[in-house]
């Protein structure tokens, strides 16, 4: 079961318990389920129950022990636990691992995208400022990957912005009266140094990577070659996925999902990247992203010199298995940086 559909499956409880006359509330359109944090446990948990405990008028403890049985019936799902006020900390049938990295391949760098439009019509409007156009542009993009409608306008424009950073807007002036409307305003990038001179991939990560309320940094660190530069570990750990793929079809192997051991780590920050960008898209933010892709990143990168064959070694199950685990965090760095318009290349 993927994380997609052990959402589906826990909106599923919900309505089962709402038909039952257990709970007294609306059924909302989605369920988030990340890894388990502090003190969970199991293979995923929802905070579900902390979200409808005020509509349904009951201790967020209460929802999750009436959705609990719901839960624990439902296939793929062998154990529910509840911890803390409400969390339900939920156990699968020892597939969680290759049926995520199945769902990831299939999906590619949409891992996480939305199925289809929700309808939401959203304007993002932002000052004449870079940073605050380059920021509205990315946020427009994690929104229309979440199904949102997306129209982005600017106070005033600099052409040279387009040339150097291909950022764009859909209109330049005031803001149409479409609601919501939200007006961007992170804190502007220093004038000195000029972040243009950065180059599209170097500036866009500058003035994206950093909260919104955080001064960006726009010297010469974003464009040094070395592990020290967050920017340089994703774009890396990209193009060694992409290596890795092509060295395994020379020795004649493909990758094939399977139990991969030791990456608990790795697995639960892919699992988590449908979280991340519904968590950027509702608070157009493309900066959590950004640091997402580092965590991704960094907890790859000591696994990727694991996954081929060494000297004579002949390609196994096992080896397939982690090559399959590799293309998934591939396609998840491919998809984010795509969405922070930034460049994934396969040679670096």
């Amino acid at each position: 079961m993927t994380p997609v559909e052990l959402s589906r499956t826990v909106l599923h409880a919900v309505r089962r318990a709402v038909d039952a006359g257990e709970l007294g509330v609306t059924v909302p359109a989605r369920a988030v389920v990340t890894p388990p944090g502090p003190g969970g446990c199991g293979d995923y948990a929802t905070t579900i129950a902390l979200q409808l405990a005020r509509p349904a008028g009951q201790p967020p403890r209460r929802v999750a022990e009436v959705l609990r049985p719901y839960l624990v019936e439902a296939d793929g799902i062998s154990d529910v636990v509840l911890t803390g006020p409400g969390f339900l900390n939920i156990s699968l049938h020892g597939t969680a691992p290759a049926a995520l990295l199945e769902e990831i391949l299939r999906r590619g760098s949409r891992y996480g995208y939305a199925e289809e439009s929700d309808g939401r019509i959203v304007q993002l409007h932002c000052p004449h400022d870079l940073r605050a156009v380059v920021v509205a542009e990315a946020a427009a993009r994690i929104l229309r990957s979440q199904g949102a409608l997306v129209r982005t306008t600017a106070e005033a424009f600099d052409p040279e912005w387009t040339a150097a950073l291909g950022v764009r807007v859909d209109a330049i002036g005031p803001p149409a009266p479409v609601e919501p409307r939200v007006t961007l305003r992170p804190v502007p990038a220093p004038g000195d140094p000029d972040p243009l001179r950065l180059g599209r991939d170097a500036a866009r990560w500058a003035l994206l990577h950093p909260a919104p309320h955080d001064r960006p940094r726009t010297g010469d660190e974003h464009l040094v070659q070395r592990e020290s530069n967050p920017l340089f570990r994703v774009r890396y750990a990209h193009a060694r996925t992409r290596a890795l793929s092509r060295n395994a079809a020379d020795l004649r192997f493909a990758a094939a999902p399977g139990p991969v051991t030791g990456v608990q780590e790795l697995l639960a920050a892919l699992a988590d990247q449908p979280r991340v960008l519904a968590a950027a898209a509702a608070h157009r933010a493309p900066d959590r992203l950004a640091r997402h892709l580092v965590t991704v990143a960094d907890a790859a990168l000591p696994f990727l010199p694991t996954v081929l064959p060494r000297g004579a070694e002949k390609p196994s199950a096992a080896h397939r298995a982690r090559l399959a685990l590799a293309e998934a965090v591939g396609a998840v760095l491919a998809g984010g940086l795509t969405l922070l318009g930034i460049d994934a290349p396969d040679h670096l």
